[in-house]
């Protein structure tokens, strides 16, 4: 290992130091971070109390409890403090499943603890959603990000792994590989729990019918403009304690086939798309 403060491998987070100046364990160190302060509104990560709550108060509880009436199983499984990362299938044109994931848990467990986003590089790209994403609490999935989010401010961090745009309507419930590994690889190098989800009813509610565009790289999808009112089930399943052998791809490899086997259990005991 270098000298603290360094990086290593390309794209990998500053290498963490094993003792501060004094001999502190890293542990000891996370007293000297920076915290939100009464009076602040907004975290060192851009979030906003203030767009947060009024987005909860406006959109997220009549969509949660009026409009996909969300059935949650499970909600014991998310750590009623300390750190663990989220991992959902995620579907649908648009992002409705992440909000009603992070409204479930403020719902369902004491504290109403927060919800950070991995986002995707590309949504800084795009004028107003990006500043409204980080107000909401989007963070840039970058490795040296997910790091701080998960080892040293013991946060709930929600990512979706799967790679490739939304599929197709004819596709839903298949889940594609899980290419999107930097979150994994924050929680193995943090030693974070992670819960895993199964979310039901977001490829209805929002479904991609079909792709349009003139190149093969970039194809934009035709979808409804406002989210179908189809009836959202939200599984969180037990913790996962990774071992330290294993490595992000064979880890992403399992709990795909473990979100993946729910999905079709949820599936099969579906009565409506629209009812549940």
């Amino acid at each position: 290992m270098g000298p603290t403060g360094q990086h290593g491998s390309q794209g990998e987070p500053p290498s963490v130091a094993l003792t501060g100046g004094g001999g502190q364990a890293p542990g000891a160190l996370r007293a000297h971070l920076p915290g939100l302060e009464p009076e602040r509104h907004v975290s060192d990560w851009g979030r906003s109390e203030l767009v947060e709550g009024a987005l909860d108060r406006v959109v997220y509880d009549f969509l949660y409890h009026y409009w996909f009436r969300v059935e949650v199983d499970g909600i014991t499984s998310v750590p009623v403090d300390g750190p663990a990362l989220l991992i959902a299938n995620h579907a649908g044109a648009l992002p409705a499943d992440a909000a009603m994931i992070a409204k479930a848990i403020r719902e369902g467990r004491p504290g109403a603890r927060p919800v950070h986003f991995a986002t995707d590089r590309r949504f800084g790209t795009v004028p107003g959603l990006d500043m409204l994403l980080v107000k909401a609490g989007g963070v840039n999935a970058h490795p040296a990000n997910l790091h701080r989010l998960l080892f040293d401010e013991g946060q709930l961090v929600l990512a979706f792994p799967e790679a490739g745009p939304a599929q197709v309507l004819r596709a839903r419930y298949r889940l594609r590989p899980f290419q999107r590994l930097e979150p994994l690889r924050a929680a193995l190098r943090a030693g974070v729990p992670i819960v895993p989800i199964a979310v039901l009813g977001s490829e209805e509610a929002a479904p991609v019918l079909g792709r349009l565009g003139l190149s093969r790289l970039r194809r934009l999808p035709l979808a409804s403009a406002l989210p179908l009112p189809a009836k959202l089930r939200v599984r969180f399943l037990d913790r996962v304690a990774p071992g330290v052998q294993i490595d992000a791809e064979t880890l992403g490899a399992d709990l795909r086939s473990l979100i993946q086997e729910n999905l079709l259990e949820m599936v099969s005991q579906r009565r409506s798309v629209w009812l549940g």
